[in-house]
């Protein structure tokens, strides 16, 4: 008798190509769904364009974002610079290109953080309720009280300026909004009869969090996120204009309006170019947070 090793390979191999068929078609459907919104495909497209610069950035930028030029400083926009210089001769298009790498490392390493915190404390405290919902919501509210920039500014002055620490100051002030929604998401849930029914089987707690209502809770979540973050590079740029965040030379966006608001009146460009950096993609999360909603909530359906 001999035994078939090749039916099972075929097999395994089928249901692989099967899988990545799904995914690629779902794929395919979500930036169909996505391409149908203008406003979404314009937001994804500029926050995508914002990661690419990033990535490219020693590529992109004609200049050093560093290296000061005396004998062409304030110059107007032109071929040889195309929005202009600053006060020390700098180009103020490489700082730009630059000075995303450090917007994104701000919003990606505050979203990374805050998301998984705020969602713990939300689903534990909307599950268990009782005391343990009483003490996180209401350490919740102290925060949520102040306004964000304010307490960051608290924050970053106790830490001290830096990069670092502007990003551990924004994750302490955008957790609470996450949390309040995850809370809500798990009322909802957690007397559903499905789990219910996985407690009657002898889940335990932290299976049914894991395994059930944080899955569910994620979309909602991930929205916010994606909204926040429009918050996130507002809070980063006015800390960085109060000298509180990445510190010179560093081309970060709102420290380049601090030092070229003294040449404002004469020289437009040194404080509008780093402005309607942070003001576009600013809209440009918002039009994705709310294309994302419109996907990913099963209730807009």
């Amino acid at each position: 008798m001999t035994i078939s090793l090749d039916a099972p390979a075929t097999s395994t191999t089928r249901e692989r190509l099967a899988r990545c068929r799904r995914f690629a078609a779902r794929s395919g459907y979500f930036i169909w769904r996505m391409a149908c919104n203008p406003l979404t495909a314009i937001g994804g497209g500029i926050v995508l364009l914002l990661c690419i610069v990033a990535l490219f950035a020693p590529w992109i930028a004609p200049y050093h974002p560093l290296i000061q030029d005396l004998n062409n400083a304030l110059m107007p926009p032109g071929a040889a610079h195309w929005f202009g210089t600053d006060e020390f001769g700098r180009d103020i298009f490489s700082r730009l290109v630059w000075g995303a790498r450090i917007t994104l490392y701000i919003v990606l390493l505050v979203s990374v953080t805050v998301g998984p915190l705020g969602l713990l404390l939300g689903v534990t405290a909307g599950y268990f309720g009782g005391k343990v919902d009483a003490v996180l919501m209401r350490v919740t509210d102290i925060f949520i009280s102040f306004p964000s920039l304010v307490l960051a500014l608290a924050f970053v002055a106790a830490l001290g300026p830096g990069l670092e620490h502007v990003v551990i100051a924004i994750t302490l002030t955008a957790w609470p909004p996450i949390a309040r929604l995850a809370r809500a998401e798990t009322l909802s849930l957690r007397q559903a009869d499905f789990i219910s029914a996985v407690r009657l089987q002898g889940a335990s707690p932290l299976r049914v969090l894991w395994k059930h209502i944080i899955p569910l809770c994620l979309p909602s979540v991930i929205i916010r996120i994606t909204m926040n973050m429009a918050g996130i590079i507002l809070t980063a740029a006015g800390l960085g204009f109060l000298g509180l965040g990445a510190q010179p030379p560093d081309p970060e966006w709102g420290a380049m309006i601090a030092s070229g608001r003294t040449y404002m009146l004469e020289c437009w460009w040194v404080v509008t170019v780093p402005g309607l950096a942070i003001l576009i993609n600013s809209l440009a999360f918002n039009f994705l947070g709310d294309g994302l909603r419109d996907l990913l909530d099963p209730r807009s359906e």
